[in-house]
């Protein structure tokens, strides 16, 4: 298996309108597409389907990484990719994930118990082997491991993604998450606050009107060196 395939509906209203943009310095060459659609009476309160990009090369020390944040109005939220860069040894997998819904903000809504808690793993995602193991469920997933050469080391890369079907999350008002960059020290005994790369791609859907939309950033910024 090379690749997996993931859908959402994507209601509108009015019109559409579908850009693809080559920002490699290279003609791609011959380009192929398909596209769908159904011409249907849509909901008055149906919500249109959002998604955003975030990358911090260098996260701030004791300072949670911003998944999702200036969302205005009513919607679910559907999901995430993450990807973390783990600059520093040791285990890199204990930051909560945190969703701040409809006014709270000093305490989040909900709070989650870790990093591989709420990518669907346990205990580093490792195998008896003392390597990473990587798994592909329908809703959450450690599906891409860089550099794998045994666990707990330096400079390794994990791709992981988690989609809210069968437990949605709603909001009215407003959402904001974070996440925390957080490992355990060597031995296990203390938290250890990370500076590491990370990204991610949000998902989720949102009745109209809504907050102006982040610019994607220019190639340099997008190239994971």
């Amino acid at each position: 298996v090379r690749g997996f395939h993931c859908y959402f509906p994507m209601p509108f209203k009015k019109h559409a309108k579908i850009t693809i943009e080559n920002q490699h310095p290279a003609d791609i060459g011959g380009f192929f597409y398909q596209i769908d659609y159904n011409l249907k009476p849509v909901p008055e309160n149906a919500g249109y389907f959002c998604a955003q990009w975030r990358r911090e090369p260098l996260t701030g020390k004791k300072k949670d990484y911003t998944i999702l944040d200036q969302v205005r109005g009513r919607g679910q939220y559907i999901g995430t990719y993450v990807g973390i860069a783990a600059l520093e040894r040791y285990w890199w997998g204990e930051g909560e994930i945190k969703f701040y819904m409809d006014g709270d903000q000093e305490y989040p809504t909900i709070c989650g118990t870790g990093t591989e808690d709420y990518f669907g793993g346990a205990w580093n995602f490792e195998d008896p082997k003392g390597t990473y193991k990587q798994f592909t469920n329908l809703y959450a997933g450690l599906c891409q491991v860089l550099n794998p050469q045994g666990a707990l080391k330096a400079n390794q890369r994990f791709g992981m993604y988690r989609f809210h079907v069968c437990d949605p999350i709603y909001f009215e008002k407003d959402l904001k998450i974070t996440i925390q960059a957080l490992g355990w020290r060597n031995g296990f005994k203390r938290f250890l606050p990370l500076r590491d790369d990370i990204s991610s791609v949000v998902y989720w859907y949102q009745a109209e009107p809504h907050n102006p939309y982040q610019p994607m950033p220019d190639r340099d910024f997008l190239e994971n060196i």
